[in-house]
């Protein structure tokens, strides 16, 4: 009885010592697994491979189109005139010149830029009267008094000094002097009256000496005589100043 208690648990104790070792078989054959499995799952824990590089950011740009690392990309935008520019540019095109004023720098009355006319005076007898007009765009100054010549006459008809006005006549545009012209002195006190037909009219300069300027040409009244007696006034402002002498 004894020895079958005995072999019984010599046996037991086989079977125990066989399971346990098939157990440890098995405990190293997924310790294998699971080191094959670290292993290959290693390497990727230690890569050395770069990370993936994140996308350029855009660069920025100036307000001309040019990036700020000095390079340009696309076409530049439209310039911006600015509002006084625009407001000069069109006052500019809208408001007109204003014309330069005319010069009126006085001129010498000569027979291109006037008009004369001679005429018989009803009083005194034997007296012509000599109408100078301004006809230019600017004053002239009629000096001194008419140079005359009746017909083909040598010598300028006299002068009368005592007419001489207090400053020279100046005839703004369209405005008009006066000169008498007495024909003949005192009867018997000279050479017989001529006829004449024709009448030069030449213009003192600023020097008294000679003329200047073209001379004007007039048709005398009919029967208009004069003598070496005779005399021309200076240049008068009014009609009737000159027709006093």
């Amino acid at each position: 009885m004894r020895s079958n208690r005995v072999r019984t648990t010599v046996l037991a104790t086989g079977a125990l010592l066989a399971a346990l070792s098939l157990t440890a078989c098995g405990s190293d054959a997924g310790s294998g697994n699971d080191s094959a499995k670290a292993g290959a799952a290693a390497p990727a824990a230690h890569s050395t491979a770069e990370p993936s590089t994140p996308p350029a950011a855009a660069p920025e740009k100036d307000a001309t189109g040019t990036d700020t690392d000095g390079t340009t990309t696309g076409s530049a935008p439209k310039r911006i005139t600015p509002p006084a520019e625009t407001e000069a540019k069109k006052s500019a095109v809208s408001t007109p010149r204003k014309p330069s004023a005319p010069d009126r720098t006085p001129v010498t009355c000569t027979g291109g830029n006037t008009k004369t006319v001679v005429s018989k005076a009803s009083r005194p007898i034997n007296h012509l009267l000599l109408t100078v007009t301004n006809t230019g765009d600017r004053p002239c100054y009629a000096y001194y008094a008419p140079k005359l010549r009746f017909d083909d006459a040598q010598a300028v008809f006299p002068i009368l000094e005592s007419s001489r006005p207090q400053a020279v006549v100046t005839l703004d545009p369209g405005r008009s002097a006066y000169a008498a012209i007495g024909l003949t002195g005192e009867p018997g006190t000279g050479p017989a009256p001529r006829r004449a037909a024709h009448l030069q009219v030449n213009f003192s300069g600023r020097n008294a000496a000679g003329s200047t300027g073209a001379p004007t040409e007039l048709t005398l009244p009919a029967r208009t005589y004069w003598d070496d007696n005779g005399y021309v006034t200076y240049w008068q402002t009014e009609m009737a100043d000159a027709l006093t002498f």
